[in-house]
């Protein structure tokens, strides 16, 4: 979604409720903003927005590179593009004129994705450009350089002859010069800060609080489990204030009346940031079915060993396994997922529900995806397009994982149940339920979209399929072949 005129206004509006002195000085900014033209093109005269950013290391340096056009010393910047937000900009300017990944900054306490600044200068005509005398309106913000030791630098030569990290003393901007200063004296150190907090809420018994989140652009982890939180804001007073702000705009009726710090996470952006995380935990025995759930799709209670069958927010599984062996339940061994009381009669047991794409082409060839030798199932084996229930329709589920695996776009109407494996692995193993559904038309080709779990589709005559195939997968397949709708495996073996 590209940069809207509506964000700049929010943006500089935001920035004079903070230094409202600085009206006049902008009123430039204030009348392109009012006016019909786009206020980032380059070609819109006698001004437009550029952005531009202070990198600040570890010894409260702050990076400068050597404008090849002008001759001086200027941090990171230049026009916007097709970039999402200012802050966007500002990151992506920084990347490709001196080689520094996203993933090596972070943003600030202090302003977190605010500017420090926002500079109007004068640029000098550029006849090779055709461009003449004009403005720059540059909204400035300021990262934190996240690792110890400074990333090899790769500038971009056709604009840039060096680089050089500055003392916030020596910054050659004086309004920027005048920020930094006043900033270091609120605590900007160089040094990298959590700036989201999480919450690691469990029963005391084994179980955790899992919230799935909406899938759609723009927001972190779509679509997968994560814990509950989100980031600071300039009016939160600590970390532990920001999450209970989150707490009470995502659950209001979630209270949580203890949170101590449990462990420092790091997440990415959805621009690419890092993001130090601050993770507390807490202890909440009710029922979360009962609270008002503001954002997201579903709360619920999952215990360590169903974790590897949900679609987990980066490294969450690790943390919660972590957290587990070390506050093993005081009533008994560690806790595993069951059904909830009152949800179904004594003695029912909890199954877990997959759903599998048989797919032929035109040759009668079926589609199977090999998985990644990681995979913690079936690890090099080839396997149906393939995924779990989560809190949705079977079918839905289906149209999610063909279009989230591999890029296909399946009509609800054009998929038909074509066999069913009722599966248990071992005596101690949770049941599954193998519903196999075929889509009689699809658009698009298969295409390897997360190659963590699978790293090739082929299409394999169904009686020349490869030795390393899923064994209720190949049953599948037989029974789809037989015209029969039911088979099972493993029972007998119990």
């Amino acid at each position: 979604m590209p940069l809207t005129r509506s964000h700049i206004r929010t943006t500089t509006e935001a920035y004079l409720a903070r230094h409202p002195h600085e009206r006049e000085s902008l009123a430039g900014l204030l009348s392109l903003l009012d006016g019909p033209a786009d206020p980032t093109d380059r070609a819109t005269l006698p001004g437009h927005v550029t952005c531009s950013a202070a990198v600040v290391d570890r010894e409260q340096r702050v990076l400068h590179i050597g404008h090849k056009v002008t001759g001086l010393l200027l941090a990171p910047g230049g026009h916007v593009e097709d970039d999402r937000t200012l802050l966007a900009a500002a990151l992506r300017e920084v990347c490709e004129e001196t080689g520094i990944r996203a993933g090596d900054l972070c943003l600030t306490p202090q302003f977190l994705g605010a500017p420090i600044d926002i500079d109007v200068h004068d640029i000098h005509a550029d006849p090779a450009r055709g461009e003449g005398e004009h403005r720059h309106f540059d909204f400035r913000f300021v990262f934190h350089l996240v690792p110890e030791r400074h990333p090899q630098l790769r500038l971009r030569h056709a604009e840039v002859t060096d680089a050089r990290w500055l003392d916030l003393a020596d910054v050659r901007s004086p309004t920027l010069h005048a920020k930094l200063l006043d900033a270091r004296a609120q605590g900007l150190d160089g040094r990298p800060e959590p700036v989201n907090a999480s919450a690691l809420i469990h029963d005391g018994h084994g179980r955790y609080l899992l919230h799935l989140r909406d899938q759609r652009a723009g927001i972190w982890a779509p679509d997968r489990f994560a814990l509950l939180g989100g980031g600071r804001t300039m009016q939160d007073t600590s970390l532990e204030a920001t999450l209970r702000r989150e707490l009470a705009e995502e659950v209001p009726g979630l209270k949580v009346d203890a949170l101590t710090p449990y462990a420092l996470e790091e997440a990415t952006s959805t621009d690419g940031f890092a993001v130090p995380i601050q993770v507390f935990e807490g202890r909440w025995n009710g029922d979360p079915e009962t609270v008002d759930l503001r954002e997201g799709v579903l709360l619920r209670w999952f215990a360590p060993d169903a974790l590897e069958q949900l679609r987990l927010s980066p490294g969450l599984a690790d943390l919660i396994r972590r957290h587990a062996a070390e506050h093993a339940p005081a009533d008994g061994p560690p806790a595993t997922t069951r059904l909830l009381r009152d949800e179904a009669p004594e003695g029912t047991e909890l199954h877990i529900i997959g759903v599998h794409l048989y797919l032929e082409d035109n040759h009668g060839r079926i589609l199977l995806g090999l998985r990644h030798p990681d995979s913690a199932y079936a690890g090099s084996t080839w396997h149906f397009l393939a995924g779990h229930c989560e809190r949705e329709e079977a079918i839905n589920c289906l149209l999610r994982e063909a279009r989230e695996e591999a890029g296909l776009i399946i009509d609800p109407g054009d998929v038909e149940l074509v066999h069913l494996v009722h599966l248990v692995d071992s005596p101690t193993a949770r049941p599954r339920i193998s519903l196999v559904f075929r889509a009689r038309s699809w658009t698009g080709t298969p295409a390897v979209l997360e190659p963590d779990r699978c790293v090739e589709w082929r299409w394999w005559n169904p009686k020349d399929l490869p030795a390393a195939v899923v064994p209720y997968t190949r049953q599948a397949i037989d029974g789809v072949l037989a015209g029969r709708l039911y088979s099972q495996m493993g029972w007998d073996e119990r």
